[in-house]
């Protein structure tokens, strides 16, 4: 969902001052549109032309135009942390680091070590539905190799 600050600009205009009424040409062709010598084509020609200015009462069909212009927000950007264990493998931080945050062997390898010496450590900041993925991609994976391995999200 996308918030916008909407901005006005007032615009005068005269509508249909001078009103053209076209008629086409029906004279032949058993009622046809098409008139004789046309081969198919309509002809149309200007009968009368109106003008609406200088007339008492006559209203001068002005209006409002309104302009909307968007003003994108920035999205809101959320923390993927991975939380420390007793029991989950080093290898397999590692191996999860490297598959769902596309990191190298030693971003992941560091990432391991300061999740396991600090109790907590970020893997990535994203938006709110790729950090919901990650989250959930970790805990599927976790639970699949049966490991207590915990992943959370928090708003940066």
């Amino acid at each position: 969902m996308q918030n916008c600050n909407v901005t006005k600009t007032r615009v005068e205009f005269d509508l249909l001052r001078a009103h053209s009424l076209i008629e086409i040409d029906a004279s032949s062709g058993g009622g046809s549109a098409y008139g004789a010598g046309s081969a198919g084509r309509g002809i149309c020609r200007p009968s009368a032309v109106r003008d609406n200015r200088g007339r008492e009462g006559d209203d001068l069909n002005t209006g409002v135009i309104t302009k909307t212009k968007p003003k994108t927000q920035k999205p809101n950007l959320y923390k993927v942390l991975l939380l420390n264990d007793d029991y989950t493998p080093m290898d397999f931080v590692v191996y999860v680091l490297k598959r769902y945050f596309n990191k190298s062997v030693e971003e992941a390898t560091q990432i391991m070590l300061h999740v396991h010496q600090k109790g907590v450590g970020i893997c990535g900041v994203y938006t709110y539905e790729i950090a919901e993925t990650k989250v959930t991609q970790v805990m599927s994976s976790a639970q699949q190799n049966q490991h207590p391995l915990q992943c959370t999200m928090e708003k940066e």
